[in-house]
């Protein structure tokens, strides 16, 4: 494998995965995943194992450093990971009963009307407004919304990500910067169950490409999330919503391609 192509490809899928998750909670998988198989022609288990791998690490410290600038919701977001990790199980066997197109179109379409919505509809909702929900309410929320969070995961696969940051700002009234914050901590722990059993099932890796991978997500998910932390509601949706709309455009064109 032409080493110089692994990096250039590693480099910008690393790049596009890691805003995707530092700004959005958006899965890895979403970005790498088409990328490795397209130009470096590699298996597509094997390329969401990597990416489920990217996400792990990516995730981990963005969810850190959401949680140091206190936007992280680790209550109720441990709640909904038990029942994301649940119930995934349960999407994962409805997807085995539909074709593989039908789930990644809609992958890519929910990444691209997300963005539009951030840009159009922007999440403006405040910390004051979500702490005037009861803690008994919003564990029963998060058990319900993680219950359909499992399933579409285990349904889209990579949209899982998208469907979570969707749930926790349209539905639980998330404001953007927690609702992120909660998703990537639960991605933290949704990936790597799912980066240990696509191992388990395929292998070690390619472990340059695994390794640029994780590095080059890392990094600029580290980036991402320092940024959003900072920034002004008005000024983190444009920027999630722009980010979005690209890599769902993006995402589309490697989908054509491979």
């Amino acid at each position: 494998m032409n080493i110089l192509l692994t990096i250039t490809v590693t480099f910008f899928a690393g790049m596009g995965a890691g805003l995707g998750t530092g700004f959005a909670g958006m899965s890895a998988a979403a970005v790498i995943s088409p990328m490795l198989i397209t130009f470096l022609k590699m298996d597509p288990y094997m390329a969401i194992g990597i990416a489920l791998s990217s996400d792990v690490l990516a995730s981990a410290v963005s969810a850190y450093i959401y949680g140091k600038n206190k936007n992280l919701d680790i209550k109720n977001g441990i709640i909904m990971m038990i029942s994301v990790l649940t119930f995934t199980v349960v999407g994962s066997y409805i997807a085995s009963l539909l074709p593989a197109a039908t789930m990644g179109s809609f992958s890519v379409f929910m990444t691209f009307l997300l963005g539009i919505k951030f840009i159009v509809r922007p999440v403006m909702t405040t910390k004051e407004a979500m702490q005037g929900v009861s803690a008994k309410k919003r564990a029963i929320q998060s058990v319900v919304c993680g219950i359909m969070i499992g399933l579409i995961c285990g349904f889209v696969g990579a949209g899982g990500g998208m469907m979570m940051l969707l749930i926790l700002t349209s539905v639980l009234g998330y404001e953007l910067k927690t609702a992120v914050g909660t998703s990537v901590f639960i991605m933290a722990f949704t990936a790597f169950t799912g980066a240990v059993s696509h191992f388990m099932i395929v292998g070690a890796p390619d472990w340059t490409v695994f390794i640029l991978c994780v590095v080059f997500t890392l990094i600029w998910a580290r980036i991402a999330a320092r940024f959003a932390n900072k920034a002004t509601p008005e000024t983190l949706n444009r920027a999630t919503g722009v980010i979005l709309v690209i890599l769902g455009i993006v995402v589309l064109g490697f989908s054509m391609l491979s």
